[in-house]
């Protein structure tokens, strides 16, 4: 499995990435400055500066927090701290490896993303 880092505000924690078309692609754009945000209750979102392909991407299910997920219509990453449903154009990508802690930091904050050891494509 894929592993990236991501470091905001204090925090570094890193994330498993799924083996599906979106995933790969979200890697082979690594390293990312981002910029991360507060979005409704339940997610952190970080805007792309491209859009990631829609390749095999569906329904799915299991929404749980923790979960990285890709938002086709918005060209965005949301990171999940709380409870969520499936909506169209959401793509599952990963999961947090240790829990939503660092999610839970309220503000609008420098982003890297990047891939550890391994991970690159």
């Amino acid at each position: 499995m894929k592993k990236i880092e991501c470091a905001f505000d204090e925090h570094r924690f890193t994330a498993s990435l799924y083996d599906n078309p979106s995933a790969r692609d979200l890697l082979s754009m690594l390293p990312l400055a981002l910029t991360i945000e507060d979005y409704a209750d339940n997610e952190k979102i970080a805007r792309l500066s491209r859009k990631l392909t829609e390749d095999g991407s569906g329904p799915f299910g299991d929404e749980a927090p923790g979960d990285l997920c890709y938002y086709a219509p918005w060209s965005n990453l949301a990171f999940y701290y709380a409870g969520y449903r499936y909506s169209r154009g959401l793509i599952r990508l990963g999961r947090l490896d240790r829990g939503i802690e660092p999610l839970l930091t309220r503000g609008r904050l420098a982003l890297r993303i990047s891939a550890l050891p391994g991970s690159v494509q």
